[in-house]
Order: C-alpha cells, then sequence, then structure tokens
C-alpha cells in the first residue's frame, strides 16, 4: 500500500507504452470477452480502466521478487517490455492486488474533480471580472435600463452554462457508470442603480409619478418641483396635441386647470411647435391662445413676440416654410383679435417692400386668411395693400405664377372673401369686448424669454401653487356655473318640448297646404345657382341637395326661371343643364316636359325672356342633351303660329346653325330616321303649308335646310298627275268628266295662282 501512494497523488500520466496492446514479442492470445459482438466503445473504456488500474513496471518488480526465467535478458541488463508470465498465486496476493487497484481508482476520481473545480473557479473569477468592468463602463458611458442591468450578463451565464455541460460531457465520458451531481450557480449580484439620462430621467409610469408625488413630505423640496415640473410638461403637451375643433370647449377647462403661469413658456413652446407640424390646425390652435389671453394676457403677448422672433428669423435666412407658418399663424391671431390688425399691415408692407417672388407668395397667402377682418377694420389700409399689389402687377417682373395668384387675389376681394372667412362658426368662442389686444411693432428689441422653457427651483413653490389653486376656482368657478345654468335652461327647454310633442300626437295631423317646404327648397337652388363661380360647382352643390321623390321637376323649373330672368343669354345655365341632362336621365325627362311646356305658352313671355329661353334649348339640342323629337311639338304653319312662336323658331334654328353649321344642321334635318319627327316642322301635307315653310326659313336666312322641300313642291304636279292616272282608266263617261273635272280644276288652280301672284306683286 505504501508503493500506491505516490501514484495516487501525482495525476496520471499518459506512458509512451501502448498498455492496452499486447507487449511486443507477446504472442499469446487475448482475452476473448464474454460478450459475442462487445461495442467498440466499451473495449476503449475497459482498455482505459486496465491502463489505470494496473500497478507500474516497477512497482511489479518490486512486488514480485522472484526473477524472470528468460536468463538472456539478466544477461543483457535490459527489461523486456513482456508482461511476466502468468504464475499461480495466493488468494491474498491477489486481494492486495484488488486494493491496490481500487486506491488508485479512487486517486484518478479525486485528482480529475480537482482539477474540474480549479477550472470552474477560473472560469468564474474571470467572468466576475467582466461583469465588473461591465458595470463600470456602463455607469459612466451610457444609461442600463432596469430590466437589463444584472451583476452577470445573461452572455456570461450562457457561456458558463456551455462550459458546466462541455465538462460533463467529458465527464461521461471518461466514466459513464458514475455521475456526480451539477453543484448549484453562483447567486447574481444585486441590481446596480439606476442612471439618468440626458432626457431627464428614467420613464416613469403616471400612477408611479401620482404615488411618488403622493409621498413626498417636503412639498418644496428641488425633487417635487422636479415631478411637478414634468408633469405639467407633458400634460401641456398632450392636451395642445389633442384640441380639434370639435373638442375645444371640453379641453379649455382641463388646460385652465394646469398651472399655466408656471408652464407659460411650455404652452407657448408647444402651442408654436404644433402649429409648425400641422398648419391645417392654425385657426383651432389661433382659438386655443384667444381663450386663455382672455384670462391671462401675457401668455397672449409672450407667444405673439416668440412667433414674430420666428417669422423674422424665418425672413432673414429665407426659409419659406416656416415663413409661411407664421404669418398664417399671425392671421389668425389678428381674426381673433388677439393681434392688433397695425401688425398685419406693417408686416405687409415689410413683404411688399422689395418684391420677389417668394415675398409676394406669402403675401397673397397672409391677405387671404385675415383680408375678410382687414376688410371690417381697416378699409383704407387694405385698399392701400391691394394698390400696391396692382403696381407689383403692372410692372410685370415677377413670375406668371405669382401674376395669376395676384389675380386671384383680386377676384376674391370682388367676391368679399367669399370661402375665406374670418373665424368659423365652431371656434367663435370668445366674445370681441373681452379679448385683450396687442400691439407691437416689428423693429423694437423682442425678449423670447427663453428661460421659461427650462426647470428652475422656485423658493416661493407653495405660495404660488396655493395661489394658482384659487385663481383657477376662480375661473373654473364661473365657468362652471355658466355651463350648468346653461344645461338647466336646455334640460327645460327640452322637457317643454317633449311634453308639446305628447300634445302633438294626441291631437289630430295637421297638412301644411301653403307649400313651406317647396318655397324653402326653391330658394335653396336659387341661391346656390346664383352663388356659384361656375357650372360644375353649381352642379355639385345642387345634387347635394337631398330631393324627395318628385321634387326633381323644381330644380329644372328653377334652373329654367333663372336663365330667363337674366339681361342676355349666359352659357352658364346651358352647361349646367347639359351636365344635368348627361347625369340622370329623370332631368332629361323634364327638360323635355319644360319644353313643351314654354312652347304652349311662349306667348306670356317677354322678347329678352323668349330669347333666353330660346337659346337655352338650343344648346341642348346642339350638345345632343335633348332628344331632337322634341321638334315633333312644333307645327309651323300660318294658322298654328303667332309671332311669339315664330320668333321662338327663329332663334332656336339660328342658334343650332350656330352651334352645328348649316351642313350639319342639314343633314340632322334629312336624317331618314327622324324624318317622323320633322314632318310639323316642314310640313308636306298641303302646297300652302309647304310654301310657308320654305318662305319661313329663307327670311331669317336659313333656306340652305329647305332645299328638299323645294324639290318636294316643284315635283309635286307631277306626283299629283301621277295619282290621278290610275281614275282615267276607268269607264269613258267617267273618263269626260274626270278630265272635265280635271280641266276645271286646273283652271282654278291656275286663277288662283294667278290671283296669289298679283297679290304679292301690289305688296311689293
Amino acid at each position: 500500500m505504501a508503493a500506491s501512494s505516490p501514484a495516487a497523488a501525482s495525476p496520471p500520466r499518459r506512458s509512451r507504452h501502448r498498455d492496452a496492446s499486447p507487449r511486443r514479442g507477446d504472442h499469446r492470445k487475448p482475452r476473448s470477452s464474454p460478450s459475442p459482438s462487445p461495442s467498440p466503445d466499451r473495449d476503449a473504456d475497459r482498455r482505459r480502466r486496465r491502463s489505470r488500474a494496473s500497478p507500474p513496471d516497477s512497482d511489479r518488480r518490486r512486488r514480485d521478487p522472484k526473477p524472470s526465467d528468460d536468463s538472456g535478458m539478466l544477461k543483457s541488463g535490459k527489461v523486456d517490455d513482456r508482461p511476466p508470465r502468468r504464475a499461480r498465486v495466493s488468494d491474498g496476493e491477489e486481494e492486495d492486488d484488488r486494493r491496490t487497484r481500487r486506491s488508485r481508482a479512487s486517486g484518478d476520481e479525486e485528482e480529475d474533480n480537482r482539477r474540474r473545480r480549479r477550472v470552474r473557479a477560473s472560469y468564474d473569477e474571470r467572468d466576475g471580472r467582466r461583469s465588473k468592468r461591465d458595470r463600470d463602463r456602463g455607469r459612466h458611458h451610457r444609461r442600463r435600463s432596469p430590466s437589463s442591468d444584472s451583476g452577470s450578463s445573461p452572455d456570461g451565464r450562457h457561456s458558463r452554462h456551455r462550459r458546466a455541460e462541455h465538462l460533463d460531457r467529458e465527464e461521461r465520458r471518461r466514466s459513464p457508470e458514475r455521475k456526480e451531481p451539477t453543484p448549484p450557480l453562483p447567486p447574481p449580484p444585486p441590481l446596480p442603480e439606476m442612471i439618468p439620462g440626458r432626457t431627464g430621467g428614467i420613464y416613469i409610469p403616471p400612477f408611479r409619478m401620482a404615488q411618488m408625488l403622493r409621498d413626498v413630505e417636503d412639498k418644496a423640496s428641488p425633487e417635487y418641483q422636479r415631478l411637478t415640473w414634468d408633469a405639467l410638461k407633458k400634460s401641456i403637451n398632450g392636451l395642445v396635441n389633442k384640441v380639434n375643433a370639435m373638442n375645444i370647449k371640453n379641453l379649455v377647462p382641463e388646460l385652465l386647470a394646469e398651472n399655466l403661469v408656471r408652464g407659460r413658456g411650455l404652452f407657448c413652446q408647444s402651442c408654436i411647435k404644433s402649429q409648425m407640424a400641422s398648419p391645417g390646425f392654425t385657426d383651432v390652435f389661433a382659438a386655443l391662445v384667444a381663450v386663455v389671453n382672455t384670462k391671462f394676457p401675457e401668455i397672449g403677448r409672450l407667444l405673439l413676440v416668440r412667433v414674430m422672433l420666428q417669422l423674422k428669423r424665418a425672413y432673414k435666412r429665407n426659409d419659406k416654410p416656416q415663413l409661411l407658418a407664421a404669418t398664417k399663424f399671425i392671421a389668425h391671431l389678428v381674426n381673433q383679435v388677439v393681434v392688433h390688425e397695425v401688425v398685419a399691415l406693417e408686416l405687409l408692407a415689410v413683404l411688399l417692400e422689395n418684391p420677389t417672388d417668394d415675398s409676394v407668395e406669402v403675401a397673397v397667402g397672409f391677405v387671404k386668411e385675415c383680408g375678410a377682418i382687414l376688410q371690417d377694420l381697416t378699409p383704407q389700409g387694405l385698399h392701400a395693400m391691394f394698390e400696391r399689389f396692382r403696381g407689383i402687377l403692372h410692372e410685370g417682373e415677377i413670375d406668371k405664377r405669382v401674376q395669376f395668384l395676384i389675380e386671384g387675389l383680386f377676384a376674391i376681394r370682388k367676391a368679399k372673401f367669399q370661402g375665406f372667412p374670418a373665424i368659423r362658426p365652431e371656434l367663435d368662442l370668445v366674445e370681441q369686448e373681452d379679448q385683450c389686444t396687442h400691439d407691437m411693432s416689428f423693429e423694437t428689441e423682442l425678449d423670447p424669454e427663453t428661460n421659461l422653457n427650462v426647470f428652475r427651483v422656485n423658493p416661493n413653490f407653495v405660495e404660488d401653487e396655493k395661489a394658482y389653486e384659487n385663481l383657477k376656482n376662480s375661473i373654473l368657478g364661473e365657468d362652471m356655473d355658466e355651463d350648468e345654468e346653461g344645461s338647466d335652461d336646455a334640460s327645460d327647454d327640452e322637457d317643454e318640448e317633449g311634453s308639446d310633442d305628447e300634445d302633438d300626437e294626441e291631437q289630430m295631423e295637421i297638412r301644411d297646404k301653403t307649400e313651406t317646404n317647396l318655397i324653402n327648397l326653391r330658394r335653396t337652388i336659387y341661391l346656390t345657382i346664383m352663388s356659384s363661380v361656375d357650372f360644375e360647382e353649381a352642379g355639385h352643390k345642387l345634387l347635394k341637395i337631398k330631393l324627395e321623390p318628385g321634387q326633381e321637376m323644381e330644380l329644372n323649373i328653377m334652373l329654367l326661371e333663372c336663365c330667363s330672368q337674366e339681361r342676355t343669354y349666359l352659357r352658364y345655365y346651358g352647361l349646367l343643364g347639359q351636365r344635368f341632362c348627361m347625369i340622370n336621365k329623370v332631368f332629361q325627362e323634364n327638360f323635355e316636359k319644360c319644353f313643351v311646356q314654354q312652347y304652349s305658352m311662349i306667348h306670356r313671355l317677354e322678347t329678352n325672356k323668349l330669347r333666353n329661353v330660346a337659346k337655352f334649348f338650343a344648346h341642348l339640342l346642339g350638345t345632343d342633351a335633348l332628344p331632337w323629337h322634341v321638334l315633333a311639338y312644333i307645327r309651323l304653319t300660318e294658322e298654328d303660329t303667332t309671332s311669339s312662336s315664330r320668333i321662338f323658331i327663329k332663334i332656336l334654328f339660328q342658334e343650332l346653325s350656330e352651334h352645328l353649321g348649316i351642313r350639319l344642321l342639314n343633314e340632322r334635318l334629312n336624317d331618314p330616321t327622324m324624318q317622323d319627327s320633322f314632318e310639323s316642322v316642314f310640313p308636306r301635307d298641303h302646297p300652302k303649308n309647304t310654301r310657308f315653310s320654305i318662305n319661313f326659313f329663307t327670311s331669317i336666312g336659313l333656306g340652305g335646310i329647305t332645299e328638299s322641300l323645294r324639290e318636294y313642291l316643284k315635283n309635286m304636279p307631277r306626283l299629283i298627275m301621277q295619282q290621278q292616272k290610275p281614275a282615267s282608266s276607268e269607264s269613258e263617261s267617267g273618263g269626260e268628266s274626270s278630265d272635265s273635272g280635271s280641266s276645271s280644276e286646273s283652271e282654278s288652280s291656275s286663277d288662283e295662282s294667278d290671283k296669289k301672284r298679283s297679290k304679292r306683286r301690289k305688296r311689293s
């Protein structure tokens, strides 16, 4: 056993001898394993255990003093590598050999465990140094989120787990029979302190912020003031970003509930940034500023100062988008009477002093926004600005596009700024008498007071908060009383209306025979037609009017009435009627009915109205908006026409010839598919009516469309003779009588023609 202790203390070394293979010169066969087909892994493990358990040769020689039978090797002084021949040993020696092998195996296992613990300790020490270095680096250079800060990074833990798994696999490969439990991982170090960043600190949820504000005992401490400042900033930004025309009445009380005296810089900054981001909501922000300005005039003045400085900065830098946004904000502040109109006139004078394309374009947009209120407040000042615009237009040094903008501005002024109202009804929240108007010049030195945007510790914080709390109660108390009174009045009105409705239901139904609804509809149609700029706008507006079934005819009648009331015919009405005929066939059928009705009552119209109506229907016929078969209602004879109807027909066909041309009109009238509709206009039933039609169109300068009718009149005697030939085939008596009758008829017809000729000569 003494010989085995040094072997157990030192780690096992790989000998250069291949113990698992038979030695040189040993021709004995190895032992056969009991299993018929051992696997190679098991043979390798068995050879490895055998090499560990077998003692070295020196120990074997020391334990076995008997010399070897091989005398040749003793003489040479060399030790043979071959194992000695197996000799019969006693049971005691065999037991000692087994104990020695067990002690050697246990020593090897202890050495493996010690080596494994040393490797793990070195890995843990290396990971600890790395995590400490990462923590030191993050504390000085970057902000660590509380969710990701820990003593050992996840990558370190994963790498340690991978190394442990590698060691376990190595252990299982070496000794699959023995498995040791993996030692538990060391606990992670505590979380480091949260490091604030440049944005003012770590995100804190609202409920946590409220809890922190409640838990603070010293209300005057800088920490508490900082927390309230952050909460005030978030609240003001949120309210300004949420405001629109629909909810502005609800958000104003919430905004006044915040400490606007302390956060006036934040409020002005938020309004300017939001207006720059969305210029389309400028009127909404101006209305919000107008409400706040009635309670806190210094806030309105501060915002005006900052907007004017922004405008001057953009003008010097030639920053057109920022300049447009600033001028639009000032224009709507002028509309809300927050800014004096002199500021607007001064701004226009600055923009038009040295006119360029961009400056004139900005000035045109500014006048469009606030021209309506300038027309009411300072008409002379606005007239002077328009004279300056006219001078720029006559000089012709600016671009054509900008010249067109100026011409459009003059048209808007002529229409009294329709489409550009000063204040929308839903944004008219402040009475003009209650508003505080600010007046300042661009030439004066302005202080933006940017220090109000930054947090500063206030030594009188508690007193200021109490003072604003009292002011808020006085402001919101009045508003709440007014709201309650208004709600009470509204509830009383609703109750009265409900009782009235119940009484009406109990009474009999009353029919309104005064046609009030019809009169209102006609008024709406008339105002829409007369107030529209072109026929497309009028058609778009008229189609939006909700018409009940059967009321489409009212639109046709009102359109025709408006056309007849004009001094001269306007093509605007013809285009509008054409558009309605193309959109819906109901309007086309209604215009056919209107044609018949107007022609039957044409004698009641004055000459001017008659001319306008005839040109209106001529436009519809010339553009195929109205079918040509409506001409069948016209019978052009001496007995069926009057002076008014002849004037109507004359103007109708003259307008058609101007629209289509005489050649195309003649082709239309000679269309064989439409001859049934034109028989009444070009009658062929009697020579008298035919001659009247030919003479009528010749007298109005349209004789070219009667060529076919002239041919028919020329061939009429021949046709009559052809009709009379079958009658001559009868009996001779009948024939003689017919000849005498025909001769008498011819004589009578010749006499009549001679009389007519003599009458015409006398008239001439």
